[in-house]
């Protein structure tokens, strides 16, 4: 008798497994995720790079670090969890915070998937 697995992929899941887990197209990814939230604003010719900071250089507020974080959930699944990334920092930590220490972050989460 043969059984069947009877749990659906999650697509979360799925996004994990196709995700890069490389620091240029994780920032590429949330750039784009920048972009989109920066052009509600009409500040879409802003570069966004891995020293680019979220409070200083973009002046994001933190209901848009909330948008970010369920952007960055819908993309990587529940892994990545940018809440308990900002849990671990002082306030001014999370005031400097810049888009590469994201990035890493996003990094690491991938790549303790995979290796699971």
């Amino acid at each position: 008798m043969t059984t069947v697995n009877q749990t659906a992929p999650s697509p979360a899941g799925d996004a994990l497994v196709s995700a890069s887990a490389d620091a240029p197209a994780v920032l590429a990814e949330i750039s784009g995720m920048l972009r989109t939230m920066l052009d509600e604003y009409g500040l879409d010719d802003i570069e966004v790079t891995m020293e680019t900071r979220f409070t200083e250089d973009l002046e994001l507020e933190s209901i848009d670090l909330v948008t970010l974080a369920g952007s960055l959930e819908t993309r990587y699944g529940r892994q990545v969890n940018f809440a308990e990334f900002v849990a671990d920092l002082e306030l001014d930590e999370i005031i400097d915070l810049t888009v590469g220490q994201l990035v890493e972050y996003v990094v690491r989460c991938l790549r303790a998937v995979r290796e699971r």
